[in-house]
């Protein structure tokens, strides 16, 4: 499970749709009381970002016209199983985005498309 924290115009439909069920996911684990810290370790979990996050990816798989069910409702309550020196952990947004463009062509392409290939925008 992992947050990739970048634009999702750029996201293929494998890892588009892919991280929108990881968000349900990490809310599934942080629920049950599981423990995040190895994916805030391992800047995989930006948990006070996870509803907006979830939102960003759900608009954009509407507008390619993909089906989005699954509204996600993330409380306090919720961020309150992760203690409180995880949650202000933020992803590195240009680490992710080099990580992504280089496990996926897809997304590279769609990124180059957008903002040309030398360009260091695509994070959000």
């Amino acid at each position: 499970m992992r947050m990739w924290m970048v634009d999702p115009k750029i996201m293929c439909q494998k890892h588009l749709c892919g991280e929108h069920v990881e968000c349900h996911m990490f809310i599934g684990s942080i629920k049950a009381g599981t423990s995040m810290s190895g994916y805030v370790a391992k800047n995989l979990l930006e948990s006070t970002s996870l509803q907006e996050r979830h939102d960003l990816l759900s608009q954009e798989m509407k507008n390619r016209k993909y089906n989005h069910n699954s509204p996600l409702l993330v409380t306090e309550n919720i961020l309150n199983n992760i203690p409180t020196e995880q949650r202000s952990i933020t992803i590195n947004r240009d680490e992710a985005l080099k990580d992504l463009l280089s496990r996926c062509p897809i997304c590279r392409k769609r990124f180059e498309e957008l903002y040309g290939k030398d360009s260091n925008q695509g994070t959000s």
